[in-house]
């Protein structure tokens, strides 16, 4: 004879019934995340014959710009003062690749 399973083993636990309607509610959301560029397209730009994003472009200058803030920070012997170096040139690299963002893409 087979063993009958008990009906409190048929059900999922009360904490994953509780999750579902929560997704439910986030999953018609989710092709509203991914169609954020479909109306334009996605900012990019053709160099040598391809695409590149234009994220891709601002980043490197910021890299460039934070670079140039370094060696300006030693040339000028503010390095020795300047506390958390690191910081200071990153946020000047992040300015300015957000800066070049709002002026040429936005």
């Amino acid at each position: 004879m087979p063993k009958r399973i008990e009906k409190s083993k048929r059900f999922a636990p009360a904490g994953m019934v509780r999750q579902r309607p929560a997704r439910a509610l986030f999953l018609p959301m989710i092709p509203l995340a991914l169609s954020g560029c479909s109306q334009r397209g996605a900012p990019s730009f053709a160099l040598f014959g391809t695409y590149f994003p234009a994220w891709m472009l601002c980043a490197f200058l910021g890299i460039v710009a934070s670079i140039c803030a370094r060696a300006v920070f030693v040339a000028t012997g503010l390095s020795s003062a300047l506390p958390l170096q690191l910081f200071v040139c990153t946020a000047i690299g992040l300015s300015f690749a957000l800066l070049a963002w709002l002026l040429w893409f936005a």
